[in-house]
């Protein structure tokens, strides 16, 4: 378990973006035996709502593109100023070179900032800030850009109601910088890689790579569900457990560590695994569930890595003071940080563009610079 404290570090701005199709669980009744009843049991428990799902030409790179970029542009920031850029995602672009290359590039970012790349699931907003404020702390940056964004909805097939109606795409911006006024943060953070194939898409990294009969094979488990290798893969009671074995007490732990009770927290920006586990992981904490929103699930669903992120957009508006973090989730992982967001400008949460260049166009521009790479 690794504990740190930060003196000099602060989120100055955040930024999100959704992808402007969307699905209401409303229209999905026949999915509830046509009964709304049923339909109405399932938002009341889970809380589910509006999942937004980016198409098929638009990657986790695009959506954070959007929100780095809109986040730059509205408060007007010189580019030169931003020293490193930090891309957390599942979804990157390719193999090779890093996505947070292609980002530096979009974003006209000086030759002078670092790039790289991070890949960490639900707990990942935290752990991103965490390596931010290491880098600033260390003396090592000023001025960081972090990009989050997950596509995990596009990629899941809407029959399977295990996972189809939990996950959304989305992606923040989140502007950390040094600053020389002493506000403390705190984080502890760890994991369980024991329980790594718990939450998994076994196909399409090196271990497995995407083969026609990965594209072509599916299986059904004993509720009908419909799964491929290359989608997402969960164990939900195993899950579940792990959740509430970890995260109410990281948040505990957390708290213990800052030297801080539950009433000193402003709000409580937890990961949004959907609404019975946040309010079980609140009652389990022993932290007030006003002070704990939920309404990120039912508005946009679960974001996995950005979660948290536009959770902070969504219902840290006029928030002065400290607030928790906390995710949890694949890896298994977990993390937890206090950190004060006074003055924070928070940007809000846009509709995104779609991106128009498709997969086959992409295709013919590679075979031709394989054709005139020698020119």
């Amino acid at each position: 378990m690794s504990k740190n404290t930060f003196q000099n570090c602060k989120i100055t701005a955040i930024k999100s973006v959704v992808p402007k199709d969307f699905i209401d669980i409303d229209d999905e009744i026949r999915f509830f035996d046509n009964s709304q009843k049923k339909l109405d049991r399932a938002k009341k428990m889970l809380g589910y709502g509006r999942r937004y799902i980016a198409d098929k030409n638009t990657t986790a790179v695009d959506l954070s593109y959007q929100a780095g970029n809109a986040l730059l542009n509205e408060l007007n920031i010189d580019r030169k100023e931003i020293d490193t850029l930090l891309f957390l995602s599942q979804y990157r672009d390719y193999s090779a070179p890093a996505s947070a290359n292609i980002l530096h590039g979009k974003l006209d970012l000086d030759e002078n900032c670092a790039a790289l790349d991070l890949s960490q699931g639900c707990s990942g907003y935290v752990y991103g800030l965490w390596i931010a404020y290491s880098l600033i702390q260390s003396a090592s940056s000023k001025k960081i850009l972090l990009l989050t964004s997950d596509t995990s909805a596009k990629n899941i097939n809407t029959e399977n109601r295990l996972i189809a109606p939990i996950f959304g795409d989305s992606a923040s911006a989140t502007l950390i910088e040094y600053t020389d006024i002493k506000t403390p943060s705190y984080f502890i953070l760890g994991s369980k890689g024991k329980d790594w194939d718990k939450l998994i898409t076994p196909a399409g990294g090196a271990r497995i790579p995407v083969d026609k009969e990965i594209l072509e094979k599916t299986v059904k488990d004993k509720r009908g569900n419909t799964w491929k290798l290359n989608q997402l893969i969960m164990q939900g009671i195993d899950v579940f457990g792990f959740t509430m074995d970890y995260a109410p007490k990281n948040i505990q732990d957390t708290l213990e560590y800052a030297g801080l009770s539950a009433e000193d927290i402003e709000l409580y920006v937890l990961h949004q695994a959907n609404k019975q586990i946040v309010e079980s992981i609140a009652q389990k904490a022993q932290i007030p569930l006003e002070k704990t929103p939920v309404n990120t699930f039912s508005d946009y669903a679960n974001c996995a890595c950005n979660s948290v992120g536009i959770n902070i957009t969504q219902n840290c508006k006029d928030i002065k003071g400290n607030i928790l973090l906390c995710g949890y989730g694949i890896g298994l992982s977990w993390a937890s940080a206090i950190t004060d967001i006074t003055g924070l400008k928070n940007l809000g949460i846009d509709i995104a563009k779609s991106n128009k260049v498709t997969t086959q166009e992409l295709k013919e521009y590679w075979y031709n610079r394989f054709i005139t790479k020698g020119e």
